[in-house]
């Protein structure tokens, strides 16, 4: 009887390595492709997602945007709002950004689910602020920002090309079609 106690033990640490091991990030955002210097208040406002890698969390969702604003703490609050066309019915999240390190660094963590961190890194930024390319701690996620809802040609191509070498499989974006 003990031993099939012991087996049963074996077997479910077994199974929670292997999703542990799935679920986590192969190959990590190199932190030299971190925008360095940022400017927190240039980032805040709205902003629209152009393209996105596929992920769980958007899943079937549409005409999604982020809103940002500073707390009096000096974190950021955000407020992502989307459409699922699914259920037809609009969705809301807010979360909350803190920066990882300096806030001169775009290298920050989001939380939707406290106490549940997760990185959000401006990997690419133009000098006014109106479009970012933007991941998670891994080559799984990726978004193109824009204050718009599209992006002109050649900052699509800028961005395409800075995920492209830091190994990004852009093949897979999603463009969202407003």
């Amino acid at each position: 009887m003990k031993k099939g106690k012991a087996w049963i033990g074996v077997a479910a640490a077994a199974g929670t390595a292997g999703i542990a091991y799935a679920l986590w990030p192969k190959k990590k955002v190199p932190a030299s492709a971190i925008v360095d210097p940022f400017n927190k208040e240039m980032y805040l406002g709205k902003w629209n997602e152009v393209a996105r890698l596929p992920n769980l969390i958007e899943k079937d969702l549409r005409d999604l945007t982020e809103e940002y604003t500073q707390n009096e703490d000096g974190t950021i609050q955000v407020v992502t709002r989307a459409f699922n066309p699914i259920k037809n019915k609009p969705v809301e999240a807010t979360g909350t950004i803190k920066f990882r390190g300096a806030e001169t660094r775009g290298q920050l963590e989001v939380a939707y689910y406290l106490p549940i961190y997760l990185d959000y890194n401006v990997l690419d930024i133009d000098d006014n602020y109106q479009y970012a390319l933007v991941s998670g701690n891994s080559m799984n996620y990726l978004w193109l920002l824009s204050r718009e809802s599209s992006m002109p040609e050649e900052m699509k191509q800028r961005f395409l090309q800075k995920a492209t070498a830091l190994g990004f499989d852009i093949s897979r974006l999603e463009w969202m079609d407003y």
